[in-house]
This record gives C-alpha cells, sequence and structure tokens, in this order.
C-alpha cells in the first residue's frame, strides 16, 4: 500500500457495515482490516437460530474472507491479533511488525462476562459469542440431550427457544426474578415464559449456579438454593461487556464502554469506535439497528464528509418464535398500561403527559409495533 490505510480492527458486523457503507462512498481509498477470527462473514444475531434451522457454523457463514477481501475491495489480516497502537505515531502492531494507519477504526465488539463456577466441568461450559463458538458448541452437543442454560435475559431465552426447537431438553437458572428482567414489564415476561415452558423449558428463577461437576452420566450442577440439576452441557449467557483492555493500554477514554462523541471518535485522534465496544455520548447499545446507523454515519466521515450519528426509535426484536416480542425500553421511568390476553400483552409506558416513552408487546400484539414506533421518542436525535 502506497498510502497508509483506514484499519479496521474487526470483522463481525460492525466491521463488515462500516467498510461496505465506505466503498459506497469511497472505493479507492486502501483498506485494511485485521481480525483475530478466520474473517467469514456472519450475522451474529444468527447464531440464537442456528437449531431451529438445523444450520451449522459453515451454514451460517455467508462468505469466507477472501470473497470478501475481493467483494470490497480491502486487504484482510486473519487470525491476526493488534497487540498495542502508537496513537501518536498513527502505527498499530502486531507483535513486533509496526502498520501504519490514516485513520484507525475500533470495531472489536464485546466479550462474554466470566461465569465463575467452582468444578471440573469448566471444559463443558460454552459461551457462543461467535462463529467459532457455535462451531465449538454444536461438536460438544453431538449425541447429547441436555442443555442448562445460565442467564435468563435476551440471548439465555432466545437459546432456551432455539435449542428446544433442535429437540433438546433444556434447563434455564438465573438470579432474577422473571425472565428478560431489564426488559420486559412482569406480564409481559410471564407471557414470554409460559411459553417457553410450553416447549418443554424448565425455570430455576432465583438461584446461581455454584458448582458443576463430571459424573458417568453427565454433569451435575448445584445451585445457591441447594438444588442439583443433572445435563450434559452448559450454555453461559450471563452477559457481553465491551472490550476495552487495547483502549485502555492505549489511553483511550473508557467508561462502560469505549466514550465517543456523536462524530464517534475517540479521545485519541483519528481513532474511532463503533458497535459492541463503543459507548456514543453515554449509551452502550449492544444491538444491530444502533450499530448500522453508526456503520452509515461514521463511513461518510471517514470519507471526508463528517456526519453526526444519530439513534432514532430503535426497538429490539426478541428471537422467541414460540411467543414473539419487540420491545423498546423507555429511558426514563413512566406509567405503564397493560393490557393482556393469554401470551399476548400490549404494555405501553406513557409520561404524565400521555407520550409514549416505551413499549413492550408480545404475541399477537407485536403487529401494533409499526404504529408505536411512530410515536416513541428518538434514543439520540
Amino acid at each position: 500500500m502506497s498510502q497508509a490505510p483506514v484499519i479496521v480492527i474487526g470483522t463481525g458486523l460492525a466491521g463488515y457495515n462500516l467498510v461496505k457503507e465506505f466503498r459506497k462512498q469511497d472505493a479507492e481509498t486502501p483498506v485494511l482490516m485485521i481480525t483475530a477470527d478466520d474473517g467469514r462473514n456472519y450475522s451474529k444475531p444468527m447464531l440464537s437460530t442456528g437449531f431451529t434451522k438445523g444450520k451449522s457454523a459453515s451454514e451460517l457463514a455467508m462468505a469466507d474472507a477472501g470473497k470478501m477481501a475481493e467483494q470490497l475491495n480491502v486487504t484482510i489480516r486473519t487470525n491476526t491479533r493488534v497487540t498495542s497502537i502508537d496513537a501518536d505515531a498513527h502505527t498499530v502492531f502486531i507483535g513486533e511488525e509496526p502498520v501504519e494507519y490514516s485513520k484507525l477504526v475500533l470495531a472489536w465488539g464485546a466479550e462474554p462476562v466470566a461465569a465463575r463456577i467452582e468444578g471440573d466441568a469448566g471444559e463443558h461450559i460454552f459461551a457462543i459469542n461467535d462463529l467459532q463458538d457455535y462451531a465449538n458448541f454444536r461438536a460438544e452437543l453431538d449425541g447429547k440431550k441436555r442443555v442448562l442454560v445460565m442467564g435468563a435475559g435476551l440471548i439465555g431465552c432466545e437459546y432456551a427457544n432455539d435449542l428446544s426447537n433442535g429437540g433438546y431438553e433444556v434447563e434455564v437458572v438465573a438470579p432474577c426474578s422473571q425472565i428478560l428482567p431489564n426488559l420486559l414489564p412482569e406480564q409481559a415476561a410471564v407471557a414470554v415464559q409460559h411459553g417457553l415452558e410450553g416447549l418443554g423449558v424448565k425455570f430455576h428463577l432465583g438461584p446461581l449456579v455454584t458448582r458443576a461437576t463430571q459424573s458417568d452420566t453427565g454433569l451435575i450442577v448445584e445451585l445457591s438454593n441447594g438444588e442439583q440439576v443433572e445435563t450434559d452441557i452448559i450454555v453461559s449467557a450471563i452477559g457481553l461487556r465491551p472490550r476495552l483492555d487495547l483502549a485502555v493500554k492505549t489511553g483511550i477514554q473508557v467508561n462502560q464502554g469505549i466514550c465517543v462523541g456523536r462524530s464517534l471518535e475517540t479521545s485519541a485522534k483519528d481513532i474511532y469506535a463503533l458497535g459492541d465496544c463503543a459507548e456514543v455520548e453515554g449509551k452502550v447499545l449492544l444491538y444491530v439497528m444502533p450499530l448500522m446507523a453508526s456503520a452509515r454515519a461514521l463511513a461518510k466521515t471517514l470519507a471526508g464528509q463528517p456526519t453526526d450519528v444519530s439513534y432514532g426509535a430503535m426497538p429490539v426484536m426478541i428471537k422467541t418464535p414460540v411467543v414473539p416480542v419487540v420491545v423498546s425500553p423507555p429511558a426514563i421511568e413512566g406509567i405503564w398500561d397493560i393490557e393482556s390476553s393469554g401470551v399476548n400483552v400490549k404494555a405501553l409506558c406513557r409520561d404524565d403527559a400521555g407520550a409514549l416513552l416505551g413499549y413492550a408487546l408480545t404475541g399477537a400484539c407485536v403487529a401494533d409495533k409499526l404504529a408505536l414506533n411512530k410515536e416513541l421518542p428518538a434514543i439520540l436525535k
């Protein structure tokens, strides 16, 4: 490369979508993508639909790194880790190898919160955060029937539904009083739980998993309330957190995520962040719609048209097809008005003046989302 390229660290949804948008603006500027994995292009949300669709990891992948490099007119270095960044010198280091950049984009995502569990079953506990994790999990699950899911948030509930559809016996353990505790009001959560229980999912809400040990017939999992659950494999879905280590090492400002303003530039000149690793104006949004909006805005900025990102109403679809769910959590407290009939719940949150702040819809009520979206306030104007 005769001129310093734009370097993008990460080839997930954030990295690839940014470069796709950038190529719409600029077809020629050199771009180097660096990824710690094999660079296959896939949609991370589809990882929790693989058993329902009967898809292997390879079948979930849409293209390999070679095809993506050709399609986007970029260079992609796979199975490669950036070990340090010299922001003043506009250089990243791969071990001892320096690589200069004109602009640098951090799109390396979030990592699973580590499960702290006693016992000798650690090799049978899986956090499924990328395509290789999914492949490893499917290989381990081959010939087994029982799965314990730790966590009853979005990912935990999606995997409970997906694995049940795949014919597995699923039990969910989570230290909360209801499923989807940070997303749904209680009545909506109960509707989704009833739907999952109808598939055979068993819930243990309240206790934590404290110990997991191997036995002749699988795993014995001990809960903090004294219960024991027998299973074959464990999925850890207890949360994600933005990857921060290299940003901290570089001296870039971080909080919950890598701090960026509306331009998505970090505290270091010419270094940007987007996707699950970024905290935009104090907001960490681990969802696809904010990521796509960020990619479109940052692509224009990188192409010489400074563009601030804005987030309109961005409801979240939860992939529990047994009881469809769409939710737009309110940013501030309001008054909930809830109508329910079986698994069909329409929960609306309004302020004192009657303005819609957020909603939660389940079952047939998800059909109301388009009309309600028009009333929702923007997340970031």
